[in-house]
């Protein structure tokens, strides 16, 4: 996989291996941290990167199990309030005394919890098509997710290889997965960090992130809970671009967002016609189109030195 954008390849490390990211733009910059979503990897910023790179430097990560990232050990389940000490990880890391972020999905739920968690190491939040985790609907999803896990951990404590495909099936895969937010013509964003080849069938490859992300641990915020968070927010530069063919930003989050935008001329929700969940992906121009003045209103070259 081809990209003309220069960038420099990344390793921060951590107790349990090490997080891999690549960091476009300046150096001498405090740059954006971009986050992807469940079971994507940094590959879901490809198009929309080249979009921002005249106003801000950007530091996508893959998150732990995800891409080029360390797995966690054996035994070690996923859960995503363990995924939001990433964000001060990669902090200390390069000695970030306030952080940017910009996150997708799940890296959009990690920025919320951390922004209301530390508020004042954070100035400001893009938030794409997401702002809550969705509600748990179905509680057997959890015991049948566990059953999963423990399958995976066996699988991968006997050495066995995962179960392989060509390419163009690996691409209807992604497509399928994702509900057809990834289609086939945009699939090897998402994939050219994440496959190997077959040891067993070398003309076939499979998924290289850690199975057991799959079945990582499922949450919720409940109301109260996500308005004390929105309230230490506010009135910080909060903006969500939402896909309006998606669901993830609907009547469940109308309490939060009433919130984050009472008396806060920093926040901004704009609505992307014809997309949906991978908004950025399918639709890079015209979040660049929101993203971009947003960026140049709340974060100067002097709060983004490093």
């Amino acid at each position: 996989f081809q990209t003309s954008v220069k960038f420099k390849d990344v390793i921060i490390p951590a107790p349990w291996g090490h997080i891999a990211g690549r960091w476009y733009g300046s150096r001498s910059e405090r740059p954006i941290l971009a986050i992807h979503g469940w079971m994507d990897n940094l590959g879901t910023f490809d198009r929309l990167v080249p979009l921002l790179l005249n106003h801000t430097a950007i530091l996508c990560i893959d998150l732990p199990g995800h891409g080029r990232s360390s797995r966690l050990p054996r035994g070690i389940y996923y859960s995503v309030y363990d995924y939001v000490y990433t964000i001060p990880l990669v902090m200390k890391a390069f000695g970030w005394p306030k952080v940017s972020l910009m996150g997708h999905s799940l890296g959009g739920v990690m920025s919320f919890m951390y922004a209301g968690m530390a508020p004042d190491t954070v100035d400001l939040v893009v938030s794409l098509d997401v702002l809550l985790p969705r509600r748990i609907t179905d509680p057997g999803k959890l015991s049948s997710d566990i059953e999963k896990w423990l399958e995976e951990e066996r699988r991968q404590a006997e050495g066995l290889e995962p179960h392989s495909f060509t390419l163009s099936k690996l691409r209807s895969i992604i497509d399928k997965g994702s509900k057809k937010s990834v289609p086939l013509h945009l699939a090897d964003h998402l994939l050219h960090r994440q496959i190997a080849r077959s040891q067993i069938y070398p003309e076939k490859l499979f998924l290289s992130r850690d199975g057991r992300v799959k079945f990582y641990n499922i949450f919720d915020i409940e109301p109260g809970l996500a308005a004390v968070i929105a309230g230490r927010i506010r009135p910080k530069p909060y903006l969500i671009i939402k896909g309006s063919l998606s669901q993830f930003v609907g009547l469940q989050c109308e309490d939060t967002i009433s919130i984050l935008s009472q008396d806060n001329p920093h926040f901004e929700l704009h609505n992307i016609a014809g997309a949906s969940h991978h908004v950025h992906l399918q639709a890079p121009e015209e979040c660049a189109r929101h993203i971009v003045p947003f960026i140049l209103a709340h974060r100067s070259p002097t709060n983004g030195t490093i």
